[in-house]
């Protein structure tokens, strides 16, 4: 490339970068000097042709087309390039022994229904029954009471219940600790399933030879004042899928024991499981402390 090649390449850059010099906030300039100068050097580093970019917008086109009130495919997008947990593990700094954080996916609402301490988040939802059960602490080893537990999973067939036509509720709900920090709940035992692929993010997936395929786990939510608020996961151990996530969601410190339990084998709590098999997995959750406020932390 010859240097006059070189020079006006980079003077575009130049000019770019100085046309945000007067956004107001500071933190906006920041970001759109830091995007400008990323996807400019993306750009002249792969030679991008023409062709190529217009396929770009085509595909982010289809991506927006697709995305409703139902299904986020920009959030499927940032997910399948790892961005999403990337993004994540920058805001959920490592604090003592804090559970760690991973992605939320995009089948979260908000509304769940409330079930008490040993209800059923299930709901009717096919599957395998499915004994959760631990404690949510802060990293001193004290109970965190009162703690809001969001839980929500997919569905034996592979389906969260928002992917439905019927608008059921099921395999989601939320419980509160109680006040020595405990929790306990009946879900379903997690299956492997496939993120939605019918559409441009699938078509990117297939087109570089990657799965759509996630590994099985039990998503999480939890709240408490005072505490930085924790959206993770636990994986069912021995899955063979946990080192081809397709989300990048895994960690193994969130790699849980299912004890496979017989049928007939009593459940803890007495419920009748209809004689059928089922499992039991113990999640204890430790909270980092919420951060503190810039102005408040001179």
């Amino acid at each position: 490339m010859s240097t006059e090649q070189q020079d006006r390449e980079a003077q575009l850059v130049e000019r770019v970068l100085a046309s945000f010099g007067g956004t107001p906030d500071p933190r906006l300039r920041e970001l759109m000097r830091a995007l400008t100068t990323h996807l400019h050097a993306f750009v002249r580093e792969t030679r991008l042709t023409e062709t190529e970019w217009r396929r770009a917008i085509e595909f982010l086109t289809a991506t927006g087309h697709l995305t409703d009130e139902r299904r986020q495919e920009f959030i499927l997008l940032s997910d399948v390039l790892g961005l999403s947990m990337q993004t994540i593990t920058v805001n959920n700094e490592a604090y003592a022994d804090a559970t760690e954080a991973t992605v939320v996916g995009p089948f979260f609402v908000e509304g769940s229904p409330e079930v008490e301490q040993g209800g059923d988040i299930a709901h009717g939802a096919p599957g395998e029954p499915c004994w959760v059960e631990g404690t949510v602490r802060d990293t001193g080893g004290s109970p965190v009471p009162h703690a809001r537990i969001e839980v929500w999973e997919a569905d034996d067939e592979g389906f969260y219940d928002v992917q439905y036509t019927d608008a059921r509720v099921a395999a989601r709900g939320h419980l509160f600790s109680g006040d020595d920090g405990g929790y306990r709940f009946w879900a379903i035992t997690p299956t492997p399933y496939p993120i939605p692929h019918d559409g441009p993010v699938g078509r990117l997936l297939e087109a570089t030879g990657r799965s759509p395929m996630r590994a099985s786990h039990l998503h999480f939510l939890v709240r408490a004042e005072g505490f930085r608020t924790l959206v993770t996961h636990i994986f069912v151990e021995g899955d063979a899928l946990l080192t081809s996530d397709s989300v990048f969601g895994v960690r193994d410190s969130l790699v849980k024991r299912f004890e496979a339990q017989s049928a007939g084998t009593p459940a803890p709590d007495g419920r009748d499981v209809g004689g059928a098999a089922w499992s039991r997995v113990r999640f204890d959750i430790v909270l980092a402390p919420a951060p503190v406020p810039a102005a408040d932390a001179i």
